[in-house]
């Protein structure tokens, strides 16, 4: 049936799903990222926050009789908050980046803002309900139970080989020996967990796919409406090719007919010029158009074996600076003189490439008219 959602989701239902929040999105992939980066940080960077910790402790254990006479413990907790404050806002920065960058990712290289809106629906019981017993509940619950299992042993794997040496380190020698023999196994732990934590968002990832994959499926008609609304109603489209016809049976036709080229840029401008020195100083310009005037012109040029001249930036400069049955400006003269020496080569049997065109910097315009020095 038509309302039957059994068709995939087109590249456009994808983009404006994506723009209202609903992106590839997987916790777990999320947490195994952040678990990773942090874990890593720690591991090459680890060292630096421990001095900073080990030098915060030694100056709030040490004290002279300037600092008892002179007691400040605001400025003493302001010092220690310093030194150690810079390591750990560089483990933050890089968490948070690479989870950005994760979103980034899954939000088409778009930053979807709107996942960080409250939604009303999270509030409501009844959504929670459904949630919770729903399919999207027992995917949880199973989630859930994979992790504490798959973590826990990890953990019990890690603590069997480990205990007994963590339990031996009060009777070492050297204190600086046990601290880094029980940082080496608490991030070696952590790296234990991370690559846990991947497994799961391994799994959860294709699942979460899936979900969308599902989620964002289409019905027969909805295809329909979505290739009307791009293509356009047949209704649109006849309204479209009836003003052709008018231009194309107008002033425009009569126009064209005396034109000896036409520039384009190449789908929204299209000026037809002329140029007889028997009755100006300059070549002129014939007729202008953009959208649909300009389709219809380049579709008369086609018929009647005009030369079409693709030259983006002097159509939109002649287009811009020069009114209908006017001479061009001085300016551009160098420019539409490269362009007529081309079109008479054209004639005589000699064809060849589109000289470079050069449109002065004071005479470049965008799509919109507005002067842009790099168009």
């Amino acid at each position: 049936m038509s309302g039957e959602k059994t068709f995939a989701a087109t590249d456009k239902r994808r983009r404006e799903a994506a723009l209202k929040g609903d992106v590839l999105r997987s916790r777990e992939l999320a947490t195994a990222v952040a678990m990773l980066v942090g874990t890593a940080w720690l591991m090459f960077g680890g060292p630096v926050l421990f001095e900073q910790l080990t030098l915060a402790l030694r100056q709030g254990l040490s004290w002279d009789r300037g600092a008892v006479e002179q007691f400040e413990p605001g400025q003493a907790m302001l010092g220690i908050l310093w030194s150690v404050l810079p390591p750990l806002l560089a483990l933050a920065l890089a968490v948070l980046s690479a989870v950005a960058a994760l979103q980034l990712a899954h939000g088409d290289g778009r930053w979807v803002g709107a996942n960080m809106l409250p939604k009303g629906s999270r509030l409501n019981p009844l959504s929670g309900l459904t949630r919770m017993f729903g399919a999207q509940g027992w995917i949880e619950v199973g989630k859930g139970i994979l992790k504490i299992s798959l973590l826990g042993t990890i953990c019990y794997i890690w603590a069997k080989g480990n205990l007994a040496d963590l339990l031996g380190l009060g009777r070492a020698a050297s204190l600086g020996g046990s601290l880094r023999q029980s940082w080496n196994a608490a991030i070696a732990l952590l790296f234990w967990l991370s690559a846990g934590l991947v497994v799961i968002a391994l799994i959860d990832w294709p699942v979460q796919w899936l979900r969308r994959f599902m989620r964002l499926r289409m019905s027969q008609q909805e295809l329909r409406d979505e290739h009307k609304e791009s293509e356009g109603s047949p209704e649109r489209k006849a309204a479209q090719r009836q003003r052709q016809r008018q231009y194309a049976s107008g002033a425009v036709a009569k126009a064209m007919r005396e034109a000896q080229f036409v520039l384009t840029n190449p789908t929204r401008f299209s000026v037809a010029m002329g140029y007889d020195p028997l009755k100006s100083g300059a070549p002129v310009v014939l007729a202008k158009g953009r959208g649909e005037k300009a389709q219809a012109m380049r579709q008369l040029a086609r018929e009647l074996a005009v030369p079409l001249i693709e030259a983006p930036a002097l159509a939109r400069s002649v287009y811009f600076t020069t009114r209908e049955n006017q001479m061009i400006r001085e300016e551009l003269y160098g420019a539409v003189a490269a362009v007529l020496a081309y079109v008479f080569s054209l004639r005589r049997g000699e064809p060849r490439e589109v000289p470079p065109i050069e449109v002065p910097v004071m005479l470049r315009f965008d799509a919109e008219g507005r002067l842009d020095p790099m168009a």
